[in-house]
């Protein structure tokens, strides 16, 4: 009885494992031919080496967030700087605040000699 068990457990065993189809990625190869022939006197010899050449798909990034270049925030959600100025973090970049028009703007060089962009006294 056990043996007849066993041997239809085995028998489903390898014709089910028989049945997967294993399928690789797909690659685009291609196979070059290389030969080289030695001067070496009167002897010529010919060797064949083949390199195999993948081509890898090319990585395109999914579509990033888009950074606006100017926001409305609320002062109190802002932070202040050490030199008194708003300024307000969002996805990895800095806003400052314009003082003349209440918006908060992307960081560029230009801000610091803007006199826009500094607290008022």
């Amino acid at each position: 009885m056990m043996s007849k068990f066993s041997i239809a457990l085995f028998l489903i065993i390898t014709i089910t494992s028989c049945g997967r189809k294993h399928a690789p990625n797909k690659t685009d190869s291609i196979t070059t031919t290389v030969t080289s022939e030695p001067n070496t006197g009167n002897v010529t010899s010919k060797k064949a080496d083949t390199i195999a050449v993948v081509k890898k798909k090319i990585f395109t990034p999914k579509k990033k967030d888009i950074i606006p270049p100017s926001i409305v925030v609320n002062d109190q959600a802002a932070k202040k700087a050490v030199d008194g100025r708003l300024y307000y973090d969002l996805l990895g970049n800095r806003y400052w605040k314009n003082y003349k028009d209440g918006r908060y703007y992307l960081f560029n060089q230009k801000m610091y000699d803007n006199p826009a962009f500094k607290p008022p006294k």
